[in-house]
């Protein structure tokens, strides 16, 4: 038992990692010729292009894993039952169910590796890979206004024209207000950088309302203490369901502490946790598959079953995702049911075809 256990798990993953680098290698030609257009912006050149290229490759894995799994188990499955596989193994004495609980071990460790992928690799290479765009380009990281970006810092509001790559700041402007919400100071700064655990703001002009009373003041240099990090400044350079769990969780305390909306992060920190359980999921979902029809079809059919059913999937997880932000639906509604109701039907058809 031992060894159809092995060679049946060997069966699955080779194929899955197979179409994994298929699917990679599209997804990065793509993202080449979407660059390829920026060639001489500044100093972004064909070097800089393949890094980038190169450094966007664990943002794609962490998304295709899925379906890749899901195409993999339905080339092997189709595989199984042409070369009438999978009559000999069920006649042998393993059960459908015994069938998908051996194949869901290869589900677990594309799980695991999707989620190692997703939370400890992909918001790394994402954050050097946009580091190394926008340096290259001379450009700045993008703002949510014109006026540059706004943040509530406790009875302070900060307002941030430009974040540079290193998470630096320049042309900051900080309104600071009393309890009753009357300005306190006006403080402007040219350049503003995080060292030793605190901000150091430079060339700074602030300006004091004290009751009637209106004064001025200058300085080289200051010490800035604010509960703002530099890591979330990553949320500008890296989408929320590519920063990693601890870096999520952070922001959304952060975000909640200043009474601030946290739906979109919520949203993206259950999909951490919930999108790599569709590994296993989509092996479970699979395995009926080479049970139907077993002698018409064969295994070109369920592949392109498979590709049709992973982009429905894909489709059906981003639908839920955008539309639970517009309903302001519970966070882990929106990261489950798309994989609750696959991991649902995969399970009601194992369950009919082992008791036909």
């Amino acid at each position: 038992m031992k060894i159809l256990n092995r060679y049946l798990n060997l069966e699955l993953a080779i194929p899955i990692f197979w179409v994994m680098i298929g699917i990679i290698g599209i997804l990065s030609f793509f993202d080449f010729i979407q660059e390829i257009n920026d060639l001489g912006k500044g100093t972004y050149n064909m070097l800089t292009i393949f890094s980038y290229v190169a450094l966007s490759i664990p943002g794609h894995v962490y998304e295709i894993v899925p379906i890749a799994v899901l195409i993999g188990s339905m080339y092997t499955m189709g595989q199984l039952s042409e070369n009438s596989e999978l009559t000999v193994i069920r006649s042998s004495g393993f059960s459908i169910k015994r069938i998908a609980y051996t194949l869901s071990l290869t589900g677990l460790f594309f799980t695991l590796f999707t989620f190692a992928v997703g939370d400890l690799v992909t918001p790394i290479t994402e954050k050097k890979a946009q580091q190394i765009k926008i340096t290259s380009k001379d450009a700045i990281v993008s703002q949510e206004f014109k006026s540059g970006l706004w943040i509530k810092d406790n009875n302070s509001f900060i307002n941030i024209e430009h974040v540079l790559p290193d998470s630096s700041l320049s042309e900051i402007h900080i309104y600071e207000f009393d309890k009753t919400f009357r300005l306190r100071t006006i403080t402007n700064a040219k350049k503003g950088s995080f060292k030793n655990s605190e901000w150091k703001l430079d060339d700074i002009n602030q300006t004091i309302f004290d009751k009637d009373k209106v004064s001025t003041n200058s300085l080289k240099s200051a010490i800035w203490k604010s509960l703002i990090k530099p890591e979330m400044m990553n949320v500008l350079l890296v989408s929320p369901e590519k920063m990693s769990s601890i870096n999520l969780i952070n922001f959304i305390k952060y975000l909640k502490n200043n009474k601030q909306k946290v739906t979109r992060y919520e949203v993206a920190l259950w999909g951490k946790l919930i999108y790599p359980l569709a590994s296993i999921v989509m092996v479970l979902f699979a395995i009926p598959f080479g049970f139907f029809q077993e002698r018409s079809g064969g295994k070109n059919l369920k592949i392109f079953l498979g590709i049709l059913i992973g982009i429905f999937y894909q489709i059906m997880n981003s639908s839920f995702r955008y539309i639970g932000l517009l309903n302001d639906w519970q966070p882990l509604a929106c990261a489950i049911i798309p994989t609750l109701i696959f991991f649902s039907v995969g399970m009601v058809m194992i369950y009919k075809i082992e008791h036909q």
